[in-house]
């Protein structure tokens, strides 16, 4: 591992310094913060200062604090959902590929309904029929990507399970879950890698989109997308405040993607 991590090109190296950065202050996000999550510390939208870093919001909470706390609320919400999706979508991607006939056909159909409805549309019609908390936040954005996995991981799996050796476990007498546990799923890891960190992005995106749409995360939770709405008339006077969490959703997004990118070379087997 470290020899290959000395052999990445540089954009993979930015692309993991990006992401380890947002990781930390994730997690030490308590300790790095000046001021309570919601404590309001200021008058509106005040400047840069020696007393808040990145000024204060539209009620005069300190900036930076809900930065550093919408970037644990935001990064946790994205990689749980994207777990979720993930686990949902390949377990029932690698069943409809290995027992095919009925079983593929239901499966495939329903997720090609579910497909046929915008995805952000659908979510609105959701969230704005079950409510916005966390949970059903999680299951309702789960669900709807685990549609793009699932199509992915049938076409793998397909690929796959058509090899000889799988016929060779099928003769011994192999079941299912050996066949999906030992001969499927080792061999269908490296584009499903790839595909979690370009679904990471996606649902990442989609959550901040929510927010700013009002149906995402709730006040008085930071988050980045919704710190974009609530700040969004500073720019009527010359305030740049919203654009700084923008600036933080564009910043982890192109991070993750150079990972992804060098990923595909890897599991490619292209040389330069």
């Amino acid at each position: 591992m470290l020899k290959l991590l000395r052999q990445s090109p540089l954009a993979a190296r930015i692309g993991m310094g990006i992401v380890m950065l947002n990781v930390l202050v994730a997690v030490f996000a308590p300790l790095i913060a000046t001021y309570g999550e919601t404590s309001v510390v200021g008058e509106v939208w005040e400047g840069f200062s020696a007393q808040f870093y990145f000024g204060t919001d539209h009620i005069g909470r300190d900036l930076f604090t809900r930065m550093v706390f919408g970037a644990r609320n935001t990064i946790a919400l994205a990689f749980i959902t994207t777990a979720l999706s993930f686990g949902l979508g390949s377990f029932l991607g690698f069943i409809a590929a290995v027992k095919g006939g009925w079983t593929d056909q239901i499966v495939s159909r329903v997720v090609d309904i579910v497909m046929a409805f915008p995805t952000l549309i659908f979510a609105l019609m959701l969230l704005s029929v079950l409510g916005s908390s966390i949970p059903t936040l999680i299951f309702t954005i789960a669900i709807l990507d685990s549609t793009r996995v699932y199509r992915l991981s049938r076409a793998v799996a397909m690929d796959i399970e058509v090899m000889e050796f799988v016929e060779a476990a099928r003769l011994r007498g192999e079941g299912l879950w050996w066949l999906i546990r030992h001969e499927i799923l080792p061999n269908a890891m490296p584009p499903l890698v790839a595909e979690f960190g370009l679904r990471f992005c996606f649902v990442f995106l989609f959550i901040a989109s929510l927010s700013f749409l009002g149906l995402g995360l709730q006040p008085p939770l930071a988050d980045w997308g919704g710190m974009v709405k609530e700040n969004a008339g500073a720019i009527t006077f010359g305030i740049y405040t919203p654009l700084i969490p923008a600036a933080a959703i564009a910043f982890l997004t192109v991070g993750v993607n150079l990972i992804v990118d060098w990923f595909l070379h890897l599991s490619s087997g292209l040389h330069e």
